[in-house]
């Protein structure tokens, strides 16, 4: 057993993962902590090379890990993702839908090709996804869908009404999902983190950032680590009777 999947808890192991929009952020956090519980992962992102990059660290390390390039809004694409997984290692039984864009501004200013964007990255990027897995998830009659939401999805952010729109329809996306695939013994669930230190937060105005820390109940942004905690738990046999949920990670923002 290689020194990266010596972690405790092997909750993933035998397992294999899809995740969308891995190359950075949440989404490496998330392919960093599955290795650890075992599983084999299989990064997607629109920038393939930059993905292996990213995942090269882990790789050395042990980790049975491969990065694809995927524009999750094209249908094809989502198809060779699918496709590369199986002939990478032979099965996939998680798939991720965390790929996600912003472009903010208020609806005066947003541009319809922004809104559509967004949309398209974050909603109709999982959607294609979970199309993508549903014939072989009903076959083997397992399997575990995690689609990544934001606290945006619940409060409505003002500058992001593209965003909160995709992020809120990640929730009925996932409902809806949920119904239609548990008879097949599939699960279908969300994710919604609040502030997270990410390059993407960092990257505002301190005073902002800091306005919207003092919000947190336990006084301070989370990690991406503890987001992918609660992916790894959604994922695992531990959550075998959890479908169709939406699992806030905020530190208790927007409750």
């Amino acid at each position: 057993m290689s020194a990266i999947t010596q972690a405790a808890g092997q909750l993933l192991q035998g397992k294999t993962a899809i995740i969308t929009g891995g190359g950075q952020g949440i989404g490496l956090a998330i392919a960093e902590k599955f290795l650890s519980h075992g599983a084999s992962v299989l990064v997607a992102d629109i920038d393939g090379e930059k993905a292996a990059e990213a995942i090269a660290p882990l790789a050395d390390a042990g980790g049975d890990i491969a990065a694809h390039g995927c524009d999750v809004t094209v249908e094809s694409d989502q198809s060779s993702l699918v496709r590369a997984a199986l002939d990478r290692f032979g099965r996939i039984d998680i798939l991720v839908n965390n790929a996600g864009v912003t472009r903010d501004g208020y609806i005066s200013k947003l541009t319809e090709f922004d809104y559509d964007l967004v949309l398209g990255v974050s909603l109709k990027g999982a959607w294609l996804g979970m199309r993508a897995v549903a014939p072989l998830f009903r076959q083997q009659g397992s399997g575990a869908i995690v689609n990544m939401s934001s606290l945006s999805g619940k409060i409505g952010n003002p500058g992001q009404t593209n965003y909160s729109a995709a992020k809120a329809g990640l929730i009925g996306l996932t409902k809806a999902g949920a119904k239609e695939f548990g008879t097949a013994g599939v699960r279908v669930n969300a994710v919604q983190p609040g502030l997270v230190r990410t390059a993407m937060t960092l990257a505002m105005k301190p005073e902002i950032f800091a306005a919207k820390e003092a919000e947190v109940p336990l006084g301070r942004a989370g990690r991406p680590e503890e987001v992918a905690d609660a992916v790894v738990f959604l994922s695992s046999p531990m959550a075998s009777y959890i479908n169709g949920a939406v699992l806030e990670v905020t530190g208790g923002r927007g409750i």
